[in-house]
């Protein structure tokens, strides 16, 4: 379908002006000279855009524009001004509408302006729709991906979800640990019961079995009064064990008695509490190989370990990235009240070539921040972090391997050398294209044609040589 633009003005010739540009540009048009006949019309007909004239008699423009917004917010608006009346065009604004031209008008500045417009509208129901479907096909509790290690673990948590086995869910820090926990609890049987989260590692050691297991008044200097444990407050539910291997010794032996003989004791108590908990418990240590040194329990880990569920890397899964953007994009929108549309191409493309070693919380991290800082429509590449952007695959070269000895080094003489083995593989990346090597370098041809004939690496050839330098 053709998109339908209502036009809203009382003078006539620029009703006629805007119709004829219009409809060549292939838009159906629908021209009335004043605000109460719009509002008349849009109960009729929809439309995907509305253009106004700011000052009209009887209903203004910006009396138009509130109406549509509060009763066709799907619809896009765009003011018309006169030239000088920029505070009510940043009013208009305000109030929602998607952005404003100025009489006399510029053409090619109106059309594009407006075919902005309509790709936006566009880009937000596709936007939206995707999201419906993450949430219908993909989404376990905000865990979105659609790659086939995603697709592993949804089905993993289908089957364990039912099952009150323990389970052990281990990753790479930001890799969607807890979320997994959830993503088990919310569609279990036991969803509407405790879900009680604890961070293992955070816990000062001299305090991890008052919180676990709680404490009796008096048991020690500070404990004022009676405290039930996390034990006993996720008790019908599930406790998710985060970080379980940072647990000492001691406090390890008394969880695996609380899921071997389901009771627990508090601290400075003789009575056993019985409880019944689901515990899934997260790491991102080898806890086999713990278990192997002492420092882990290898019966806990056994009792633990029932059911594994390896979440994998951000790097491991790249496909998902668009759409891990995308939702995260959504909602820092939702959080900063924006409306920003879209993640441009360029900027998609320098997410996906990033490694992420803070992995999916890192990938939030940029969005949320870039959101935050964002003041246009579309996330453009200068509008990601600096450690994002940076070329030749985003990777720093570090100075771990070069060692400094008592007699020193000959600092230029290391760098050359440094030089000279980048600029190799770049060629050797390239198949030997120079000019597409010094993109991956992020030089000019000029600097790269210099740094090739200063370490004798072959010559440029006359037909390589762009255009402009």
């Amino acid at each position: 379908m053709k998109p339908r633009i209502l036009v809203v003005d009382d003078e006539e010739s620029i009703r006629e002006f805007l119709d004829i540009m219009l409809r060549k540009e292939g838009y159906e048009v629908t021209c009335v000279e004043d605000g109460q006949k719009a509002i008349d019309t849009l109960k009729k007909k929809t439309f995907d855009l509305v253009i106004s004239d700011l000052q009209m008699p009887n209903v203004t423009g910006l009396e138009l524009l509130k109406h549509s917004r509060e009763n066709y917010p799907d619809v896009l608006f765009m003011m018309i001004t006169a030239f000088g009346t920029a505070e009510s065009a940043v009013e208009a604004m305000k109030m929602g509408a998607y952005d404003y031209i100025t009489k006399p008008f510029r053409i090619d500045e109106v059309r594009i302006n407006i075919a902005n417009a309509l790709r936006s509208k566009n880009l937000e129901v596709e936007n939206r729709v995707m999201r419906k479907e993450l949430q219908k096909e993909y989404s376990f509790q905000n865990l979105v991906g659609n790659s086939e290690a995603m697709h592993k673990i949804f089905e993993l948590i289908r089957k364990v979800s039912d099952a009150p086995t323990n389970v052990l869910v281990t990753g790479e820090s930001g890799t969607g640990k807890e979320m997994v926990a959830k993503a088990i609890h919310f569609n279990s049987p036991l969803k509407d019961k405790p879900f009680v989260s604890v961070n293992c590692g955070a816990i000062p050691e001299n305090l991890v079995e008052s919180e676990l297991f709680g404490h009796k008044k008096g048991s020690f200097t500070g404990a004022v009064a009676d405290k039930p444990g996390l034990f006993e407050i996720a008790d019908g539910g599930t406790l998710f064990l985060d970080e379980i291997g940072e647990l000492p010794l001691q406090s390890q032996v008394r969880i695996l008695r609380a899921i071997q003989e389901r009771v627990i004791r508090r601290v400075g108590a003789t009575e056993d509490i019985k409880v019944d908990v689901r515990i899934i418990a997260a790491t991102n240590r080898d806890l086999e190989d713990m278990t192997k040194h002492g420092t882990f329990r290898q019966d806990l880990f056994y009792r633990l370990n029932v059911i594994n569920i390896k979440t994998p890397a951000l790097r491991e899964r790249r496909d998902d990235i668009p759409l891990l953007a995308n939702h995260f994009l959504q909602k820092y929108n939702d959080r900063f009240g924006k409306a920003i549309q879209s993640i441009s191409k360029e900027a998609m493309d320098l997410l996906k070539k990033y490694d992420f070693p803070g992995n999916v919380r890192e990938l939030e991290n940029i969005i949320e921040r870039t959101v935050a800082l964002e003041s246009g429509a579309t996330v453009l590449p200068e509008s990601l972090p600096q450690f994002v952007n940076t070329p030749s695959g985003r990777k720093m070269v570090s100075s771990d391997g070069i060692e400094i000895t008592d007699e020193g080094i000959d600092l230029q003489k290391v760098i050359d050398q440094l030089e000279k083995e980048l600029l190799v593989k770049a060629i050797h990346q390239a198949n030997g294209v120079k000019k597409r090597a010094a993109k991956l370098l992020g030089i000019t041809f000029r600097s790269m044609r210099y740094r090739v004939e200063k370490y004798n690496l072959g010559k440029v050839d006359d037909d390589e040589l762009p255009d402009e330098e």
